[in-house]
C-alpha cells in the first residue's frame, strides 16, 4: 500500500464541502481539518504508483474550492499499534 499525505489549501468558506468531496474521492481514506498554513490533510493511499497521478492530480486537485496542494509520499509507516504488537510477540498473557 502507497500512502500519501496531502497538505490542501482551501477556500475558506467552502473548507467543509471541500473536505467532502475530496473524502468521496476513490484512494482518498480520511480526510481531516488542521489549524496552521494548510485547511485539509487528505490521506491518500493506493496500491500502485501511477494511481497516485489519477488520485491527486486528475481528481483531488480538481475539486470545485482546492486553491492548492503539496503531497509527501510515506515511505514507512509508524504506530503505536504497530509497536505494541511487534514488542508482544513470543510473550504468554497471563
Amino acid at each position: 500500500m502507497i500512502t500519501a499525505i496531502v497538505m490542501v489549501s482551501a477556500e475558506v468558506s467552502q473548507i467543509p464541502e471541500v473536505a467532502q468531496r475530496i473524502a468521496e474521492l476513490e484512494g482518498v481514506s480520511e480526510v481531516y481539518s488542521v489549524a496552521g498554513p494548510v485547511d485539509l490533510v487528505a490521506m491518500v493511499r493506493v496500491r500502485r504508483h501511477d494511481q497516485l497521478h489519477d488520485v491527486i492530480a486528475g481528481r483531488l486537485n480538481k475539486v470545485e474550492g482546492v486553491l492548492a496542494t503539496q503531497t509527501h509520499i510515506a515511505f514507512q509507516a509508524y504506530s503505536r499499534h504497530d509497536l505494541e504488537a511487534t514488542f508482544s510477540l513470543g510473550t504468554e498473557q497471563a
